[in-house]
């Protein structure tokens, strides 16, 4: 039982980018899909009951925690996502924690948050 709590301690850990590779790479191995694996062990797993409810989420906010020491690549990132000015984002970036998207659905959401993160640039997502 100590294993199935340091899996799941390990699992909580995980970035949403790395979650969903890691439920990609369960169905590949298992032939089902992740989300009939969660309704099924959902109820079970007891505590575990509250982590379907926050996959249903359908908006999220991206908010730039840092530059990660490469505000420049960053910057250039952040104009190229938001359309912002040079001046912007700037601001937005030397002003982190900031939202740099507001609303978007989860896969846009992971999308540029892996291409700040690729920047050098630190995300979460809300």
């Amino acid at each position: 039982m100590a294993d199935l709590d340091k899996l799941v301690d390990s699992l909580s850990e995980l970035t949403v980018l790395e979650a969903a590779e890691l439920a990609t790479k369960l169905e590949e191995k298992w032939g089902v899909s992740a989300a009939a694996a969660v309704a099924v062990a959902g109820p079970a797993g007891g505590a575990g009951g509250d982590a379907p409810a926050a996959e249903e989420k359908d908006e999220f906010d991206v908010i730039l925690t840092g530059d990660g020491g490469k505000k420049i690549q960053v910057i250039k990132e952040v104009r190229a996502i938001t359309g912002l000015g040079l001046g912007e984002a700037k601001a937005l970036v030397e002003g982190a924690p900031k939202a740099v998207k507001e609303g978007v659905n989860k896969a846009e959401a992971e999308e540029i948050k892996g291409k700040i993160e690729e920047a050098g640039g630190t995300v979460e997502l809300k």
